[in-house]
């Protein structure tokens, strides 16, 4: 069996294309620069732990093992930050179909659990994320944040929707102001798609 390596997700859409909210310069250096960073780091320890097992020899599994979570993290929420956004002429504005619907039942109106999700990642700790999670045990919808890119995630949660508020995510075009970033953002969200996702999910909890 050919063991294969990461590699970026292609972007669905042009670097300019989430302008004005997401600048082309922005856009470009957080997917070429830092994501790509994430990439070749977790390649690299993958290939470092495969020569070892070849050679029969020994390497540090502790610090090893600590630097692959957190670069595997940030490969994974930044693959799913790419994939969720859309060109703002393309986007419904809210929430629709099903996922509309688990959002009015679990926080009452969608400006609710948009103000929610908003403080949430508004008030990270330094670095890190805002993810929307759901439970398939009790299918409840939840938000969740995130510390860097792997501390205080909920084990065995499925993302649907996260935002990265690392200030490379949004420095060049907002400064040091999370919040003006966080409010772009909602302009271009493709609910659409993350429907599909949370059909998806939701489904395959029933089964």
């Amino acid at each position: 069996m050919t063991k294969e390596l990461y590699k970026l997700p292609e972007l669905k859409y042009g670097y300019a294309d989430l302008e004005p909210y997401i600048s082309e310069e922005q856009l470009r250096i957080h997917y070429e620069k830092h994501h790509q960073s994430y990439v070749n780091n977790v390649n690299s320890l993958l290939q470092i732990m495969d020569k070892a097992v070849e050679d029969g020899t020994e390497y540090d599994s502790k610090t090893t093992a600590k630097s692959l979570s957190f670069n595997l993290g940030g490969h994974v929420l930044h693959s799913y930050f790419w994939w969720e956004m859309t060109p703002a002429e393309k986007a419904s504005g809210e929430p629709v179909g099903e996922l509309y619907d688990a959002i009015k039942e679990n926080f009452g109106t969608f400006e609710r659990f948009k103000n929610e999700f908003t403080k949430v990642a508004s008030s990270v700790e330094g670095s890190g994320w805002a993810a929307v999670t759901f439970c398939s045990d009790t299918k409840r919808l939840g938000i969740m944040q995130i510390e860097k890119h792997n501390v205080n995630l909920i084990p065995d949660f499925p993302i649907i929707l996260d935002i990265d508020v690392w200030e490379h995510a949004y420095y060049l075009d907002y400064k040091n102001e999370r919040g003006k970033f966080i409010e772009a953002f909602w302009n271009i969200v493709d609910w659409e798609e993350i429907n599909k996702w949370f059909v998806k999910i939701y489904n395959f909890s029933m089964e």
